[in-house]
């Protein structure tokens, strides 16, 4: 098992690596001057000039590829254009509300999507099963920024009970530790604050379960009818063990590990960010961070981004493989 993750994390060097190339190439060719953008379109040739040389973007391409690699070495992501912070500074409380997004969404999809699954493939072909599929069929297709207007429309202005926007109430802000807020109100005592960030949460966590929860229940739907036509399935059945029993303690075990491939992609997929979820929301989050970068060309901030962003995809990926063998003891790693 060891020799397999550090296997699996020394392939994650020449990935990484290529990823960062691919990036910086692309976002160089973004039309626009990052020095042109931060002045202002009334600023002279002078200025800008000047602004280009402090910032180092007078340089070949090349050496400011390695001066970039040079940093990541040491940990350093690089500074900000814009705000002359350093990245490693910045991207955190953005990067915890997407996690504490996307985990409060994920579990949503999870819990709704593999009973759904399991339910429609219990009752084949009953009512509940055709509601279910007609569901996740439009789940799957309804699009999101239109589902987080919808939602908004009802539940905030029509009906009042939820907030359209943010992480918290500004008049009452929490006391950041972690900034994930779910945990800081819980490590500072803030217990009232609870009911305030669970609001803000449901909402533009429904808006993102929603395509995650379709995909999950059919695929849960399809690996479940296959095991359950299995012969211990049936002998199970015959023994006259309850049904209940037989399809969470037995059948969903073996059906599981497509599920979890699906379940541990789409986490991977939610935590690179929501953008249209998080700009219809007003949340926080890293690819609202990432998509407001590339506006102002902030080429430190897009690349330190994408490059956690998909270190944490990768990673999420390699837990999903590790965690099969846990669910099935046939799976070995040698």
């Amino acid at each position: 098992m060891l020799h397999y993750v550090g296997k699996r994390l020394l392939q994650l060097i020449p990935v990484l690596l290529g990823m960062t190339f691919i990036v910086f190439l692309i976002i160089r060719a973004i039309p626009g001057d990052p020095a042109q953008v931060i002045l202002g379109q009334q600023a002279s040739a002078e200025a800008i000039k000047a602004l280009r040389t402090t910032l180092g973007l007078d340089e070949p391409w090349y050496i400011q590829y390695f001066e970039y690699l040079k940093g990541l070495v040491t940990g350093d992501l690089g500074e900000s254009l814009r705000t002359r912070t350093p990245v490693m500074d910045e991207i955190w409380p953005y990067l915890a509300a997407t996690i504490e997004l996307s985990v409060f969404a994920i579990l949503i999809a999870v819990i709704i999507g593999v009973n759904a699954g399991i339910i429609s493939a219990w009752f084949q072909n009953s009512w509940f099963d055709y509601a279910a599929m007609v569901i996740a069929l439009i789940g799957v297709s309804m699009p999101i920024f239109w589902l987080g207007l919808m939602n908004q429309w009802i539940f905030s202005i029509e009906l009042g009970i939820l907030p359209t926007t943010g992480r918290e109430n500004v008049r009452d802000p929490v006391d950041t530790v972690t900034n994930f807020y779910l945990l800081d109100t819980i490590i500072t005592g803030q217990f009232h604050q609870i009911p305030t960030v669970l609001k803000h949460l449901v909402l533009p966590g429904t808006a993102l379960a929603t395509i995650p929860m379709a995909i999950i229940a059919r695929m849960t739907r399809s690996s479940m009818l296959e095991v359950m036509r299995s012969d211990y399935v049936r002998t199970a059945r015959a023994k006259g063990m309850k049904m209940t029993w037989v399809v969470y303690k037995h059948a969903l075990k073996n059906a599981i590990i497509p599920v979890l491939t699906v379940i541990g992609l789409q986490m991977g997929l939610l935590l690179g960010g929501a953008i249209l979820t998080e700009t219809i929301f007003a949340w926080p989050g890293i690819g609202r961070y990432i998509y407001e970068a590339i506006g102002f060309r902030d080429y430190p901030v897009i690349q330190s981004g994408i490059l956690v962003v998909a270190f944490i995809f990768v990673m999420i990926n390699l837990v999903v493989d590790l965690l099969y063998s846990f669910i099935d003891p046939r799976i070995k790693y040698d």
